[in-house]
């Protein structure tokens, strides 16, 4: 990704949060993010969504691979993101009501 490339993510994941965080509309936001995502693109960040859930729950990660059809890196990586300091995987979780160890 070229300099260019990250600024411009960096400006329209900002927009597009700050934009998510003021609508208050779950429905509004599910048919935004069907509209905007790929099928595969959905699919893709359901799993990562459902892996890092699992992760919180406890379950052994070639479990959790086995059950996404997902590959160990990205397990793995979803359990180191856990484990940060002001982890946001984690307080996104304990923002939709799971318990986090």
């Amino acid at each position: 990704m070229s300099v260019q490339d990250s600024s411009i993510v960096e400006e329209n994941i900002g927009e597009l949060s700050r934009t998510l965080a003021m609508t208050g509309d779950e429905r509004l936001i599910s048919d935004f993010l069907y509209s905007l995502l790929t099928p595969a693109e959905a699919d893709e960040i359901a799993k990562r969504w459902a892996l890092v859930k699992r992760l919180a729950e406890g379950e052994p990660q070639r479990a959790i691979a086995a059950e996404f059809g997902m590959s160990l890196c990205k397990i793995t990586r979803g359990s180191r993101e856990l484990k940060k300091a002001n982890s946001a995987f984690k307080r996104m979780l304990e923002l939709a009501g799971y318990q986090v160890p």
